[in-house]
């Protein structure tokens, strides 16, 4: 529109195209970061959302996300206390394995060194990851 010489701002623009349902162009590829297993069985959801505990310790909830940097992907797992509502446990890596995922369980596991009378509840979504190390052995 300013190509054309008429003036309009970028959030009457925002607005237009979402009332028209139209999307911009996005570049790059998309990064897909969980792929369902569905060859395992689904475990059963002890969580029953919302996230929400009486004392801490008893629900950490998981997840993993990425960022794009000027070198590539970056990937960060964190490990979430529902009681306290923060981190308690993270890991970075430039590459999606099992390996910094469990470190970041291992560092929150470290740090809070949880009493097995807490009955602690580690929930993530149900997913793999796109390398598995061969040597890891899920929980039954």
């Amino acid at each position: 529109m300013h190509r054309e010489g008429k003036p309009i701002a970028r959030c009457t623009v925002e607005r237009l195209m979402r009332h028209m349902g139209i999307e911009g162009v996005r570049r790059g590829k998309r990064v897909r970061t969980t792929i369902p297993d569905t060859s395992r069985p689904c475990p059963r959801d002890l969580v029953r959302r919302p996230f929400h505990a009486e004392q801490p310790n008893r629900l950490w909830v998981a997840d993993f996300t990425y960022v794009s940097t000027w070198q590539g992907w970056l990937y960060v797992a964190f490990v979430i206390d529902a009681y306290a509502k923060r981190i308690v446990g993270w890991r970075a890596s430039s590459s999606m394995t099992t390996d910094f995922v469990l470190d970041a369980l291992g560092q929150a596991l470290y740090d809070r060194q949880p009493n097995p009378s807490d009955s602690l509840v580690h929930h993530s979504d149900r997913g793999r990851s796109i390398r598995v190390d061969p040597l890891f052995r899920a929980p039954r």
